[in-house]
């Protein structure tokens, strides 16, 4: 028999955090969160972070575990989130895994191996000065020349997810846009039920410039300063966030607050559109449309514990 395992993801800004704490109470569930930024204390405003008294005592884990300055990245996510579901299922409870980040889901759903045998510490340094001496874009290039479907795939931003593919094809001559795609054919070892809250895009999009005004009105900036008084170097991964970039440039007089503004909510529309993207290549998803339940809670927490019921899970 296959373990039981619940999965509410969706774009940013659909709604997810008070739809999980109602499921994980409905089914006497757990959190993990599957978010790169919530991981990280003193990050609260700028990542969306779920507060305490909204938790209504459900235990959330990967949730502010880590300082700004350590590392994190998909290996450390795989790694926690499999110890917190074996901690969750020996307290006889269901784990939830709640957030966007897609391939941080598929990373526990799948078991995916990272084949981390392929990395070499100079080589990735020579690959950052590349990037810092050339730019962004400029690397990317590289990534597109030796495998055009990791390029596709992987933003021109995210220099470190560069780095690792072009690392990667170095090390190994093989594309890491095929170990990937290996390593998604790959069946779950559980019974999973994997849910995408979404809302029509004008609606969505909406919710996130709402959001990030919220986030200016609540101290975004100041949260920003802190972090850079703390020791929080422009280039740490932590500092690569939406939100956080943004607020650096104003803070550094590269861009004026409007623009900053303007820019967090141009890349998190963005962003939202890529995580539909992602959510419409995976396997056995269950959309939960919002517009179709009435924007109500209660409707949509209904059809999902029916569709868990009518699964082999407590069916």
């Amino acid at each position: 028999m296959k373990r039981p395992l619940i999965i509410l993801t969706g774009p940013t800004a659909a709604g997810k955090t008070k739809l999980s704490v109602m499921l994980a109470h409905a089914l006497d569930g757990e959190i993990i969160s599957a978010d790169s930024m919530q991981v990280y204390r003193h990050m609260d405003i700028g990542s969306a972070k779920i507060r305490p008294e909204e938790m209504e005592g459900v235990k959330h884990y990967l949730v502010d575990i880590l300082e700004p300055t350590d590392e994190f990245n998909i290996v450390l996510f795989q790694k926690y989130a499999n110890e917190a579901v074996e901690e969750i299922y020996s307290k006889g409870k269901l784990p939830v895994i709640v957030g966007g980040t897609g391939f941080y889901i598929q990373s526990v759903l799948y078991g995916i191996d990272f084949d981390n045998g392929a990395a070499d510490a100079k080589l990735r340094l020579e690959l950052e000065e590349t990037a810092r001496r050339m730019g962004t874009e400029y690397l990317h290039n590289m990534l597109a020349e030796c495998d055009p479907e990791a390029a596709q795939a992987i933003h021109a931003n995210n220099v470190k997810r560069v780095i690792r593919a072009i690392e990667y094809n170095r090390l190994t001559g093989k594309k890491i846009s095929e170990h990937n795609e290996q390593q998604r054919r790959k069946t779950s070892e559980y019974d999973s039920y994997y849910f995408v809250l979404t809302d029509e895009r004008s609606k969505l999009y909406a919710n996130i410039d709402r959001r990030v005004d919220l986030m200016i009105k609540q101290g975004l900036v100041d949260e920003v300063k802190n972090l850079l008084d703390m020791g929080c170097r422009r280039e740490s991964v932590a500092m690569q966030g939406l939100g956080y970039k943004e607020i650096i440039e104003y803070l550094y007089g590269e861009i004026t607050l409007d623009e900053a503004v303007y820019k967090i909510k141009r890349d998190t529309r963005h962003f939202a559109k890529r995580q539909l993207t992602w959510f419409r290549r995976e396997k056995d998803v269950i959309w939960i449309e919002k517009d179709k339940f009435a924007y109500d809670d209660e409707k949509m927490l209904n059809y999902i514990i029916k569709s868990v019921n009518d699964g082999r899970y407590g069916g």
